[in-house]
């Protein structure tokens, strides 16, 4: 039987036409009465808890979420941008040796006095030797690109002023000081994460119909404003979120201690996480004095016997304490884009003496929590699986961005409609 003008929902009297199934099923669609709408049913506590945590954590750190997902999404990008826009990052290989390290650092050093090197890369055959000058306590950052084969200064970067750092800068911090941005994002980062799974249980159908299927899979782009605003919000928030999970949970394990431990133990078949402190216990033997010339130059000598720096990437990572005190650590990447396989190689830099490695060293001899810890910056950058995986944590990213968005749309709807 037909059901009065005067009674119909508006989108009857409208159209003359009863809705389909997916408008009379979607929240903004009105309700004969509050009977009929739960079918004699109530709602389960566990989905009201996730409905109130959706709401409430999505409407405190939306502003965070968005910033924090725009600039990673940027960021995704970072190594096609920078070769693209940046001509001194490519040198013209050379027939001979690239220079040693003693002499790159030398270079320099003379064009910028009074400031100390922190790290030196040279990142394969045809690309520069960069030079960093980092020190947070003294407040600069600098980066000067050297020709690994003539010499050649290249370029002399004020890091402060580089695009992609205040991208980094912004996903990482706010462009707030440490450490306010720090925490602020990486509690924001755990929100998140929950977020993500009260949203996935108010996704979750009670029935997996046809009906249900199409709704939480589709979107009706021809359907009307506040419709269409539900799809983007519900069906693109539940695909980004399947990959998000893993973006949040790698970022927790850098921001918590608790987590790192947890994925180190669970991926060593419950092994604790190697002290920091095992390095800096271990005494050089004698036979310490025995090396001859700049000890820099011997620690680069016993590199390049065991590496090929013409490829990948090596790294050279000077002490950070005062007056120069710890040791030196040298990184091998065996690719340009991946860092999960590299290898750590420690040194006195005052006698060229290889040390233990300490927490993390060659990547054959990692152990299971070791290599998981490894994998975290590669899968949350998505370089583990090369470009297409980037882009897609790219429009996951700005799928993300977009969900505080439509998210509080809705919730100001029925804000209204109360």
């Amino acid at each position: 039987m037909r059901v009065a003008d005067k009674e119909a929902p508006i989108h009857i009297k409208q159209t003359g036409k009863e809705p389909d199934t997916a408008d009379r099923k979607h929240p903004s669609y009105p309700e004969k009465s509050k009977k009929k709408k739960n079918n004699g049913k109530k709602q389960s506590f566990f989905r009201k808890l996730a409905g109130v945590l959706h709401l409430w954590l999505g409407l405190i750190s939306g502003i965070v979420i968005i910033i924090v997902a725009l600039t990673g999404a940027i960021y995704a990008f970072q190594p096609e941008l920078t070769d693209a826009f940046q001509p001194y990052q490519f040198v013209e290989k050379a027939a001979g040796p690239m220079l040693p390290v003693s002499k790159i650092r030398s270079i320099a050093e003379n064009q910028l006095p009074g400031k100390t090197v922190s790290r030196i890369t040279f990142s394969g055959a045809e690309r520069s030797a960069g030079v960093s000058f980092n020190k947070k306590k003294e407040g600069y950052y600098y980066m000067v690109y050297i020709n690994p084969y003539n010499g050649k200064v290249l370029k002399v970067k004020d890091m402060d002023r580089d695009f992609f750092r205040q991208v980094l800068n912004g996903h990482m911090h706010l462009w707030l000081p440490d450490p306010v941005g720090h925490y602020i994002v990486i509690y924001a980062a755990l929100v998140f994460g929950l977020i993500i799974i009260s949203g996935i249980v108010l996704w979750w159908p009670k029935k997996w119909n046809k009906s249900a299927r199409k709704q939480g899979f589709s979107i009706k782009l021809n359907a009307s404003p506040k419709r269409l605003n539900y799809d983007l919000h519900n069906v693109l928030g539940f695909y980004a979120s399947w990959v998000m999970i893993f973006v949040v949970f790698t970022g927790l394990v850098w921001g918590f201690d608790a987590v790192r431990n947890a994925e180190y133990w669970v991926f060593s078949g419950g092994k604790k996480y190697p002290a920091k402190e095992k390095v800096a216990t271990v005494k050089p033997p004698r036979q310490q004095h025995a090396f001859d010339g700049d000890p820099l130059d011997r620690i680069d000598a016993q590199v390049r016997e065991r590496y090929n720096i013409g490829i990948g990437r090596t790294q050279f990572l000077f002490p950070s304490g005062e007056k120069g005190k710890g040791n030196l650590t040298v990184r091998y990447f065996p690719e340009q884009k991946r860092s999960f396989n590299a290898d750590y190689l420690v040194f006195d830099p005052y006698t060229a003496v290889m040390l233990p490695a300490g927490v993390r060293g060659k990547y054959a001899d990692a152990d299971g929590g070791d290599k998981a810890n490894r994998l975290n910056y590669d899968i949350h950058t998505g370089a583990i699986g090369g470009l297409p995986l980037r882009m897609v944590i790219f429009l996951a990213a700005l799928v993300t961005a977009s969900l505080p968005v439509t998210g509080f749309y809705i919730w100001w709807g029925k804000r209204k409609k109360k």
